[in-house]
């Protein structure tokens, strides 16, 4: 909803038929109506707000009222904010704020938040994605005056120690998602102390928290028993040991990525089929075919898959009957599966209604045929086919009459034509064509 001429029409309609129906004195009561105005008002965006605080004085008090400003999003206007906007933001708003995003706001520091802190003590969702001048202070004063904090984006944050961790675990216990992304800082004791006081998480994002060992995913496992979402990319010293333990201890995990851990091995599927029969999402480089057959098995709930470099068409056999969920599917650089593998794929429960995109890029064996048994998956919405040889355009051609919505990108080699008369050759390529 814009302030703008549509809505001066909308509310003269609105105040005739008021106008008419009661004998109210039209335009004018809509619009000064304070209970009518203030409903309306709680409908708008931050911008739409100030610009009807411009308005007149009745609108600038009602508009600007704390209760309008319960939710507020300034990451389009980060450039701009400084430390004092983010104070008077809280005195304005004071209980009412409930969540608020500072998302790469690089102006704000400790002190504004501080104060927002003291102002605004029933704050559940806050995201400091980026605010690099941030330290432990901060933490300090959300652990002292935030006791409903529920959510915290704390990504790239590198100031940020342990002593955050233990701040947080003393005065945020209704703590459920923390992203410390990129807080290289955090080792194992921080996250002990986080998770022995906040036994409701639900989410934590360590990714690039690069001195975390197999110790803190053994305290996470031990604590955390409604772990829905775990993200631990480019943890380079975990092992299948800690994650084992995560497996044991997180039976709700839903959504689980460990790429860039090069010390994971294959070892991990077998806990995580046995023990996280509702993963959805898991991304892992290492997958070899003994444990995916227990994996498909026991986790029927997978929706989306991440399987590069990794299968054949074994694999996809055993994929197609047991994940009928399946939604997503990258079989990118999987050189050795072929058109038989896509056939029972394409035969599979997870086909005809679920699939949405598949990735099949650098596969060298996948043939014009692999398209003929994908014609039948009328949820497909993409599909990739750089560098496929043997795929031609009248393929594709093929597939887009069965499936005319569908987007195919596809990428041709070069290609050099007949000799000219003239004994010369001219080159010329078609190279990424999104058809």
């Amino acid at each position: 909803m814009s302030f703008g001429w549509w809505t001066i029409v909308d509310t003269q309609t609105v105040a005739l038929q008021f106008s008419t129906q009661t004998g109210a004195p039209g335009n004018y009561w809509v619009l000064n109506h304070p209970c009518l105005c203030s409903r309306i008002f709680s409908f708008l965006d931050v911008v739409t707000l100030c610009r009807c605080a411009q308005v007149s004085r009745s609108w600038n008090v009602l508009a600007l009222d704390g209760s309008n400003w319960q939710r507020i999003d300034l990451f389009d206007f980060q450039r701009d904010i400084e430390g004092r906007v983010v104070e008077n933001i809280s005195k304005r708003c004071g209980g009412f704020l409930r969540k608020l995003s500072l998302r790469g706001c690089l102006g704000v520091g400790d002190s504004a938040l501080r104060t927002f802190s003291q102002n605004c003590r029933n704050i559940e969702l806050l995201s400091l994605n980026g605010c690099t001048k941030i330290t432990d202070s901060t933490c300090n004063s959300l652990s002292k005056f935030c006791p409903k904090l529920k959510h915290l984006d704390l990504a790239s944050c590198t100031s940020i120690t342990n002593l955050s961790l233990k701040a947080l675990s003393e005065g945020c216990p209704l703590l459920e998602q923390l992203n410390i992304s990129w807080c290289d800082q955090v080792t194992k004791d921080g996250i002990q102390a986080l998770v022995r006081c906040c036994p409701g998480l639900k989410g934590l994002f360590l990714k690039g928290c690069t001195q975390l060992e197999d110790e803190a995913l053994k305290h996470i496992g031990a604590h955390c028993p409604e772990l829905v979402t775990l993200n631990l990319q480019t943890c380079s010293q975990i092992t299948d040991e800690g994650l084992i333990t995560i497996c044991r201890g997180c039976h709700h995990l839903q959504s689980l990525c460990v790429s860039g851990c090069a010390n994971i091995t294959d070892a991990i599927l077998h806990a995580l089929g046995l023990n996280c029969p509702r993963l959805r999402l898991c991304s892992c480089v290492v997958l070899w075919f003994f444990f995916l057959s227990f994996f498909w098995q026991n986790c029927h709930e997978l929706e989306k898959m991440d399987l590069e470099e990794c299968i054949t068409d074994g694999t996809l056999i055993q994929l197609s009957i047991h994940c009928p969920h399946l939604q997503v599917l990258s079989l990118s650089h999987c050189e050795l599966i072929t058109d038989d593998g896509i056939r029972h794929l394409g035969s599979g429960p997870c086909a005809h209604d679920r699939l949405e995109v598949i990735e099949l890029d650098n596969c060298p064996l996948i043939t014009d045929a692999s398209l003929e048994h994908l014609k039948t998956c009328h949820s497909l919405d993409r599909i990739e086919l750089y560098d496929c040889q043997q795929i031609t355009r009248a393929g594709i051609k093929r597939l887009r009459t069965h499936l005319p919505n569908i987007k195919v990108h596809a990428y041709f080699a070069p290609v050099t034509p007949p000799p000219s008369v003239g004994g010369s050759r001219q080159r010329f390529c078609r190279c990424c064509i999104l058809l």
